[in-house]
């Protein structure tokens, strides 16, 4: 494999928490079979904060969740339409929380498919796949490649005949403007040449490669960006240690380790325990080790400040709830969380602008080649080079004070001419759950007709 599958499968076993799957030994295990001491870089962390994946979940949530998801401007109207109807149906906004998960690592692609006239889209982890782009066009895909191994068992499992169920197999299938080709799974002691499944190969004549290669953040190399929590990985497993080594020594507090000075008078068991007198001799002592509650306290502090370095250096939220004294402003909120909203601000630019207005493109695209129905509707001839933008929400939702704010500044601003009523309208379809611009200003104009028409 090459060597960004390693390290996008190390990403991803810290945003998953499975890094330590790998560790022979738990926590609690001090020595092994032949009674050799465990250090504790071989145990598995009996703690696991899971930092990481707070900071990436965090960011996600103020990319793409319910109230923070994007809506589509288009100056055709149909289109518009056409373009919601398509992300309530395919529940695009699920699809682009999954892709911003998993994305985090570097890249994630979204793989567009048309079964029987309708879309569906699925996610793609990158880890096993390669991309080419087109030499003339670099920000276009000419091919997508997925290969890596896969047990003979397993594809006994999928229907694969003539296959070693003990032996490993490379698995392949190549994505590309004309086609889905799949290819027989090859061996990987005794390599054959490709040879192409017909069978399990589509041939989708779409004029382009149907997947949306995402790269999560600026930097990175040509192929994947850079990921969200690179920064925070150390400290994170250090955390992870602190904390088991704080539990640790707070069990061993609850029941210490007994430690008799020779000469003792007693033959019998020695039981630790308040209601088991011990007696030695008058040259004997006993004495039980215990870890004291000072110790335990500097772990936690100090874990504390590592906390707030690690949150620092990968943007992620560092307010605390426990000192809010009352309800904030929307404003304040924005503030509070400078740091975290600069990150999903970046993710709105390589998810938003990079993917879903690219996915959004694609159906359009798709659309001129084939059929499609959404909604239970045909789709009429679309134009699918009209030009589409996203309108996002604000941050945080705005309090009764800056609502009220925001509307007379908005009033003032259309009454003086110097704001139309549809840009008024856009400007508080987010706030106010309007999906429909042109319907609500439609049902505006009905409404000051029927006040008239009312009269006083």
């Amino acid at each position: 494999m090459a060597p960004r599958a390693r390290r996008l499968e190390i990403y991803r076993r810290v945003l998953d928490g499975t890094i330590y799957d790998g560790l022979p030994y738990a926590f609690g295990d001090e020595r092994n079979g032949a009674g050799e001491y465990i250090p504790l870089r071989a145990r598995r962390p009996s703690v696991r904060y899971g930092l990481c994946r707070i900071v990436v979940e965090d960011s996600v949530s103020l990319l793409f969740s319910a109230g923070h998801f994007p809506a589509v401007d288009c100056a055709d109207a149909g289109v518009e339409a056409l373009l919601g109807e398509v992300l309530r149906e395919c529940r695009l906004n699920e699809v682009m929380i999954d892709a911003a998960l998993r994305g985090a690592v570097g890249s994630v692609a979204v793989l567009m498919r048309v079964l029987k006239g309708r879309l569906f889209f699925s996610v793609l982890e990158t880890q096993y796949l390669t991309p080419v782009w087109q030499v003339d066009a670099p920000d276009t895909l000419a091919s997508v490649t997925e290969r890596y191994k896969v047990r003979g068992s397993e594809l006994l499992a999928q229907g694969y005949g003539e296959v070693d169920p003990a032996q490993y197999y490379w698995f392949q299938r190549v994505w590309d403007g004309a086609a889905e080709i799949w290819y027989r799974p090859q061996s990987v002691v005794e390599p054959a040449p490709l040879e192409v499944d017909n069978e399990r190969s589509v041939r989708h004549g779409l004029g382009f490669v149907p997947i949306v290669w995402i790269r999560n953040l600026p930097g990175g190399d040509g192929i994947d960006g850079a990921c969200t929590f690179r920064a925070a990985i150390e400290t994170g497993i250090e955390i992870d240690y602190q904390l088991s080594q704080a539990g640790r020594g707070l069990k061993y507090a609850s029941d210490p380790t007994l430690l008799i000075k020779e000469p003792a008078t007693t033959d019998r068991e020695l039981v630790k325990g308040a209601g088991n007198a011990l007696i030695v001799s008058e040259k004997g002592d006993a004495k039980l080790l215990e870890i004291g509650g000072t110790a335990s306290a500097a772990v936690i502090e100090y874990v504390r400040t590592l906390r707030e370095m690690a949150l620092e250096s990968v943007h992620g939220n560092r307010a605390n709830a426990d000192r809010l004294s009352a309800a904030q402003s929307g404003r304040a909120l924005e503030l509070m969380n400078q740091g975290l909203i600069w990150l999903a601000d970046n993710l709105r630019i390589s998810y938003g602008e990079g993917g879903l207005l690219a996915l959004l493109r694609m159906v359009l695209r798709a659309r001129a080649r084939f059929p499609l129905a959404v909604m239970g509707r045909a789709v009429p001839p679309v134009d699918a080079d009209v030009r589409l933008s996203l309108r996002w929400p604000r941050w945080y939702p705005a309090s009764a004070d800056d609502r009220l704010k925001e509307a007379q500044a908005i009033a003032t601003l259309v009454n003086a001419g110097q704001l139309s009523r549809e840009t008024a309208v856009k400007s508080l379809a987010a706030t106010h759950a309007i999906a429909d611009v042109a319907a609500e200003i439609d049902r505006i104009e009905n409404d000051g007709d029927q006040m008239q028409q009312d009269g006083p």
